[in-house]
């Protein structure tokens, strides 16, 4: 687990935005029961996911059509609720960064570390923005 104070900043850079927290598997379970659209981030300390996960998400929401429900939650901090989340992302194996799109509590766009590692945030905030534009 990884300390708090290192990563405040990174927590915050997507509540600042208007994403949720969520720290345990109920919350996530709540979460996607939603209706409507739910955009997943699981966060992480690595590289990809300052320079390219983080960025990309945030661009993401310039946009006409958004989800309508925005949630995080930590990988190597909120065990419980990263494994709930990722639960909800099979067939994808787990990894992190990553992002999920669900729909009323379906998966209907996913994107893997290896998707977003390497590329520049605005090709990732695209790939949303395309999700979005078919599914919100």
């Amino acid at each position: 687990m990884y300390p708090a104070e290192l990563v405040k900043p990174m927590r915050e850079e997507l509540t600042a935005i208007g994403f949720e927290e969520l720290h345990s598997s109920e919350s996530v379970e709540q979460a996607l029961k939603k209706e409507g659209t739910t955009l997943v981030v699981v966060n992480s300390v690595c590289g990809c996911a300052a320079a390219n996960a983080r960025p990309g998400a945030r661009m993401s929401l310039q946009n006409d059509k958004k989800p309508q429900h925005l949630v995080t939650v930590f990988a190597g901090v909120d065990k419980e609720a990263t494994d709930e989340a990722r639960a909800h992302m099979i067939p994808f194996p787990p990894s992190s960064p990553s992002m999920a799109l669900f729909k009323d509590g379906e998966l209907v766009h996913m994107l893997e570390r290896h998707h977003i590692e390497g590329r520049p945030a605005e090709m990732i905030a695209e790939n949303l923005k395309d999700a979005y534009n078919q599914h919100c």
